[in-house]
């Protein structure tokens, strides 16, 4: 797609108590993540607030024109604590997580046990394009994304635009602004981790086309003694 930004940035929210929870269910083999709140309302933990706070560092040496973030709260308090002083923040619900419908709060383990018609389901249509029930594929995600990025295009041409958001959200990046082709996306989703607290980022090319300057960076967690920790979202779940 044509995007009329020069720089284009991801920062993923600090760890959560989401991402505590379930590599504590993980790793216990259970069904269910033990979490209370709605996903939309999920809080940092201590230190997912250190390494949105180290994040800041990152970004007062490359500041942004504006931050848009994901409106779930994780990712909403780390703008708040990341972004430079006098750079706005704009909420947009386009960023959210993706959402998972009957496998929310599910384990990799609770999804075999209690929905293996949707994991033989997603195994023939493949990781981009299944939809579970009552929620979305990626390619759902990306194309609410390629909306928000149309506009902040017309808004703000040639700006510089900081996404605070999700490990969806960098994967869904590379596909709109790299051109990725899903079976490339897919090779490196796998491959890729997108620990909490960093940043990536894009740069557009002389032709229009954008290329990845950073690749979740981490830099400035190690500058400041904040450990990085790369819990999966639960947008890949049924990885």
């Amino acid at each position: 797609m044509s995007v009329d930004l020069d720089w284009v940035g991801v920062l993923r929210h600090g760890q959560s108590t989401g991402n505590v929870a379930r590599e504590e269910a993980e790793s216990a083999g259970a069904d269910v993540i033990d979490i209370a709140e709605r996903d939309a309302d999920v809080p940092l933990t201590d230190l997912g607030r250190e390494q949105a706070k180290a994040a800041g560092e990152f970004l007062a040496e490359h500041p942004p024109d504006v931050v848009v973030t994901s409106t779930y709260r994780r990712a909403w308090d780390t703008a708040r604590l990341a972004a430079p002083e006098g750079v706005a923040i704009v909420p947009d619900e386009r960023l959210r997580d993706r959402e998972l419908g009957v496998l929310d709060l599910l384990t990799s383990h609770g999804v075999r046990e209690r929905w293996p018609d949707e994991l033989r389901r997603k195994q023939r249509l493949g990781k981009f394009y299944y939809r579970p029930p009552g929620g979305e594929s990626w390619a759902d995600v990306v194309l609410r994304l390629r909306s928000l990025l149309s506009e902040l295009s017309a808004s703000r041409p040639g700006g510089r635009v900081l996404l605070s958001a999700h490990e969806m959200t960098v994967y869904a990046l590379r596909y709109l602004l790299e051109g990725l082709p899903e079976p490339d996306l897919m090779r490196a989703a796998h491959s890729t981790e997108v620990p909490n607290g960093s940043v990536t980022t894009w740069e557009r090319d002389r032709d229009g086309g954008f290329t990845m300057v950073r690749a979740q960076e981490v830099g400035h967690l190690h500058a400041t003694d904040t450990p990085p920790t790369a819990d999966d979202d639960a947008a890949q779940q049924l990885s």
